[in-house]
């Protein structure tokens, strides 16, 4: 079984993948552009705050809030979206990403700072670009500047460092950062040994009411896989993409059902982020829900 994520309402993330076995899966500005655009919509939809992120050609790190305690739904929407579009675009099989995302869980202040600045310094580790300022990938032209964007909360970072020059003086240091992470069996915190105590305190009290409660319970994350892993694998098994199924016929319509059961159940999806993808688009919330009511009913073992 999967470790739980520790997180809550309010918590600060720096969050990572990659492309599975290091495959560059972001190459060219055009599937950057299009990482970007599916990062917005499931942020707002999501309604998660990012304050950072780097897109290199084989992973992306973001620095972000879980405003809503729904990071985990935000991503799995970032990564099933981007995954599809991958898949659409140099066609194959298997996976785009290798496994769900990496995250850290950050105190504020000193170390959301140390985070932001590893982040940005990305692209100069890694000897894309001789200065941290002049990757056109990463969110660093946000602050300080004029230049406008719902993706990312710029004015939350300006009032960290100050100033520009406190930016970019953090930017060309000579020596990228070393992150200060601490590995524990509860996962990865950037902080002070408080800090997780009391992180590890808020964490218990969010699961204490559901886990009380009665009645059908929305499962923890680490139960589920990714959208995108689930998937590739309905469509190994059915021996059929999901793009080939027709909608119009009988069997097309069964085999859309059995996706919708598998996506809820084993993905965790809601029925609201099953109708973004494509084949659900024209079913409206209470389609959705009858459909997997019937399915269901039908004894479907997802």
């Amino acid at each position: 079984m999967r470790r739980i994520r520790v997180t809550y309402p309010g918590a600060f993330h720096h969050v990572m993948n990659r492309g599975y076995d290091g495959n560059d899966i972001f190459f060219g500005h055009k599937n950057k552009s299009r990482f970007l655009d599916y990062l917005l919509d499931a942020s707002k939809k999501m309604k998660i705050r990012i304050f950072a992120y780097c897109v290199m050609d084989n992973h992306y790190h973001m620095v972000l809030e879980n405003t809503t305690g729904r990071m985990s739904d935000c991503l799995r929407l970032l990564n099933g979206n981007y995954g599809m579009y991958y898949r659409k675009l140099i066609g194959g099989k298997g996976y785009v990403f290798h496994d769900r995302f990496k995250s850290t869980l950050i105190e504020n202040d000193a170390y959301l700072l140390q985070s932001i600045v590893y982040l940005l310094r990305n692209p100069l580790k890694a000897g894309i670009v001789h200065r941290a300022a002049n990757y056109i990938w990463s969110s660093n032209s946000y602050y300080f500047s004029d230049k406008k964007t719902e993706l990312v909360d710029a004015e939350f970072i300006n009032e960290l460092f100050g100033t520009k020059e406190a930016l970019m003086d953090a930017l060309d240091s000579l020596r990228s950062p070393a992150l200060e992470i601490k590995t524990t069996k509860y996962g990865e915190f950037m902080g002070s040994n408080d800090f997780i105590k009391s992180a590890l305190e808020r964490f218990d009290r969010r699961k204490r009411p559901s886990q009380q409660s009665k009645g059908v319970q929305r499962l923890d994350e680490h139960h589920f896989d990714p959208a995108e892993k689930i998937i590739m694998e309905f469509e190994r098994m059915k021996g059929i993409t999901i793009d080939d199924i027709d909608t119009t016929r009988h069997e097309g319509k069964r085999l859309r059902g059995e996706l919708l059961v598998y996506l809820k159940e084993k993905a965790g999806l809601k029925y609201k982020e099953i109708g973004e993808f494509d084949i659900f688009g024209d079913l409206s919330f209470v389609s959705l829900r009858s459909i997997y009511r019937n399915m269901k009913k039908n004894h479907l073992k997802a």
